[in-house]
């Protein structure tokens, strides 16, 4: 073959490949559609889509824990006898949890965002600041000598990294709803789309909400355009061909806005708290887990730090810390996080210091036969509030409406600049299979909706709300009832029904992990206990999670499966 074939045929294959380059790049191209092959996000309009988007960014004081399965329930003795954590196999999906429980700095912080966009000394609001302070009154007993406590304990820098406590549930769900709204309006200061420092000068009528910014972005601030305007931030407005205006707000597919923070559910925090990855062989766990720890034992068997407890608990009667000098907890009531090991994922404090706040509604049985993927009882549906004219109804500083617990305090419904909730009703649940109402807190929990009542007749409590009436035959706790007479004075009217058969309602959550006051017996992470939600104590805090979207796993190099 003479060099002019040579040749020619080189360049016959060089042409060859370049088609297939030229071609695998077309198809492979990230900014055109696999659909319909127009380009996305281009300028001259059209659909716009986050096509770099990698993966969720870990939003502030979270760490990733990778979801699994695993046992549920009590592998230790029963020795209470409760029977309300029976063992059974459950999965949850990936998910973030806050490193530490959320401290008197970071409650604080919450108060003084408060205190400055709602002051207080204006009579609309001080029932929004009122109502988020924590109770410090829960350090005082009856035969002992707390009072430093009682005036230093939330507010004094000695104890700023300590756990919170004196926060009711509905008080820490509250904080995660604040908090979701603070972290996404710092990523939108950062991303360009609002101007810097709008979350500094904020006033009452013009609060940032995400959903009201997801759901209708030009009522978000009050209406105040002038934050949100390109003109006015660092984001540069992009103009098409046939002079719209484009890519001015953040939705969901910008990837900018992170999920919500909220508080763990009970199968996520029995998880987090377990810390498996010790026990896993393979692609089962094996063995059992009676702290967040690997071991028996409360004391630390390393070389180093052999002796050293690995939790902050009561010890024993009289004793909530140990003697003076080494070898104690170094806490005779909370401690400040991060002063013992934390578990596997990296959470500090799963066992010891405070039990927690989770999100679930209390019942003694977790029905495993009905779901066994997230399980979680609570679920009550609502949707946004439609005005007249098919806008969304923003709460507004003059319609902030307040709840008035059994103890008579009263807590924000919703804070100005949200969009106001209503229940779900048949346009959303008419020929569904999967969920038939709004309130789901007692599905299938043995009273009369899945399940003979144990009596025939209830009639004297004929009177209680229709919301609540299965519950109330099957848990028939206490009622007792808040009103306010003409002059505005409250009247608390007590249950003295001697018929009552259990504390257990609606209205009682769960709450996890041993405390500072307890002995190591609950320190096992499937313990589970219950309290009012309305109610706090000196010994339950919490911490928050935040949903996982995208892949299960932060690794995307695995080679096994």
């Amino acid at each position: 073959m003479d060099m002019k074939k040579v040749t020619a045929l080189k360049f016959l294959m060089i042409f060859a490949v370049g088609l297939t380059f030229v071609g695998c790049k077309r198809s492979s191209n990230a900014n055109s559609s696999r659909a319909t092959g127009w380009d996305i996000n281009s300028k001259d309009g059209g659909f716009q889509y986050n096509t770099d988007f990698k993966e969720q960014e870990t939003a502030p004081g979270l760490v990733f824990v990778e979801g699994g399965t695993f046992t549920m329930g009590r592998v230790q003795d029963d020795v209470m006898h409760d029977w309300n954590n029976t063992p059974n196999q459950q999965h949850v999906q990936s998910f973030y949890m806050d490193e530490t429980e959320v401290t008197n700095k970071m409650y604080l912080e919450y108060l003084d965002w408060i205190k400055r966009v709602y002051p207080p000394t204006e009579e609309n609001y001080r029932g929004i600041y009122d109502g988020a302070l924590p109770d410090t009154l829960v350090w005082r007993n009856r035969l002992g000598f707390n009072e430093v406590m009682t005036e230093n304990y939330l507010r004094h820098p000695a104890y700023g990294e300590y756990p919170v406590v004196g926060v009711s549930w509905i008080q820490a769900v509250e904080f995660a709803n604040w908090r979701t709204d603070r972290v996404n309006e710092l990523y939108l200061e950062e991303s360009g789309y609002i101007v810097r420092d709008a979350k500094i000068a904020v006033e009452a009528g013009e609060t940032f909400s995400t959903d009201t910014y997801i759901n209708a972005p030009t009522l978000t601030y009050g209406g105040n355009d002038s934050i949100t305007n390109p003109e006015n931030s660092r984001r540069r407005a992009q103009t098409t061909a046939s002079g719209d205006t484009i890519n001015v707000y953040a939705g969901r597919e910008t990837g900018v806005l992170t999920p919500d923070y909220r508080l763990p559910t009970e199968a996520e925090w029995e998880y987090a708290a377990l810390g498996l990855t010790e026990l896993r062989s393979y692609n089962i766990y094996r063995g059992r887990k009676k702290y967040p720890w690997d071991g028996q034992y409360t004391r630390s068997g390393k070389r180093k730090t052999r002796g050293d407890h690995l939790a902050n608990f009561k010890q024993g009667k009289g004793d909530y810390g140990g003697i003076a000098g080494w070898s104690d907890d170094n806490a005779d009531i909370t401690n400040k996080v991060k002063s013992y090991e934390p578990n596997d994922f990296g959470l500090y404090d799963m066992a010891g210091n405070v039990a927690e706040w989770v999100a679930d509604v209390y019942r003694p049985i977790v029905d495993d036969e009905f779901n066994d993927f997230n399980y979680y009882r609570g679920n009550v549906y609502t949707k946004n509030q439609i005005n007249d004219d098919g806008t969304v109804k923003i709460v507004t500083p003059e319609e902030v409406v307040f709840d008035t617990l059994p103890n008579g305090k009263l807590i924000a419904r919703d804070l100005p600049g949200e969009i106001a909730q209503v229940p779900i009703d048949e346009n959303e649940t008419y020929l569904r299979i999967n969920f038939d109402g709004s309130d789901n807190r007692n599905f299938r929990d043995g009273d009369k909706s899945s399940s003979r009542m144990y009596r025939e007749s209830f009639d004297e409590f004929s009177d209680e709300p229709a919301d609540n009436a299965h519950t109330s035959k099957m848990y028939n706790s206490p009622k007792h009832h808040i009103s306010v007479d003409s002059t505005g004075e409250m009247i608390r009217e007590y249950d003295k029904s001697d018929k009552r058969t259990s504390l257990i309602n609606d209205e009682v959550r769960v709450y996890k992990g041993g405390s500072w006051k307890d002995r190591s017996y609950w320190l096992d992470p499937a313990q589970r206990r219950y309290y009012p939600q309305n109610m706090a104590t000196d010994y339950i805090g919490f911490r928050c999670a935040m949903s996982r979207v995208g892949s299960k796993s932060k690794s995307q190099n695995k080679t096994k499966h």
